[in-house]
């Protein structure tokens, strides 16, 4: 692990610990709704906006649980790494025998965020990754210039399902030989009418990382803020889950 980037907290707002933070999109949102966010990642994040430690996430949640230093935080954020389940690794890609295969991270990190008593959130792609669907979330649903579908179970706790707008358009971009036009781009992958790096900035509201592998990851501060708001109000009432 190597030497974290400390930023001076601010002890009027929760904290909360943001797993597998890539750039900081989750955390951007949740710092919005009211939350201190410290990011933990396995890859160097330079460009993460508030306080880092790089490391094996679930190593870095376990020894936090084991020294109770995880007593610090009130509440966890975890977008583990999705291939296993997402749409194009179940259907497209493992149909016809490509790529690799990937480690399904979420049931030893479910386990964890149990054991550390606090509420949390598990952020995926709707595709067949084992998590619950309590929230499913849509660019539409903020205005943004993406769809990005996003499920999020919720533990420890819950939150209203927001109605899930019709969409305005087709996505822009090729798709099995047809080109479409539409209001939303496509902030994964390259070529084929794929979002450039300023269309995915503008269209997630992402303007702190020009990287491209980190925006295609990212999920707009939108949904976070969105989440933390209630999460920020059950911590606050002191409420215990059903």
């Amino acid at each position: 692990m190597t030497q974290p980037t400390v930023i001076a907290r601010d002890h009027t707002r929760p904290a909360l610990l943001d797993l597998f933070c890539c750039a900081g999109g989750a955390a951007t949102g949740y710092q919005r709704a009211g939350f201190d966010v410290t990011g933990v990642d396995i890859r160097p994040r330079p460009r993460y906006p508030f306080s880092f430690v790089q490391g094996d996430a679930l190593v870095v949640l376990a020894d936090l649980i084991t020294s109770d230093e995880i007593r610090a935080y009130a509440a966890i954020h975890a977008s583990p790494p999705c291939q296993d389940g997402c749409a194009l690794t179940v259907g497209t890609n493992r149909s016809k025998g490509w790529g690799r295969e990937h480690v399904q991270l979420i049931p030893e990190l479910r386990t964890l965020l149990d054991a550390s008593g606090l509420p949390y959130v598990i952020e995926q792609p709707n595709g067949k990754a084992p998590v619950r669907p309590d929230l499913r979330l849509c660019g539409e649903q903020f205005g943004l210039g993406v769809l990005r579908h996003r499920n999020f179970e919720l533990g420890g706790w819950t939150a209203d399902q927001p109605r899930h707008l019709r969409h305005r358009g087709y996505v822009r971009g090729w798709r099995h030989g047809i080109y479409r036009d539409g209001p939303y781009v496509a902030a994964y992958g390259a070529g084929g009418g794929k979002a450039t790096v300023p269309e995915m900035q503008a269209a997630m509201g992402i303007t702190w990382t020009d990287v491209r592998e980190e925006l295609t990851e990212a999920i707009p501060p939108a949904y976070a803020r969105w989440i933390g708001r209630p999460l920020l109000d059950h911590i606050r009432t002191g409420q215990v889950a059903a």
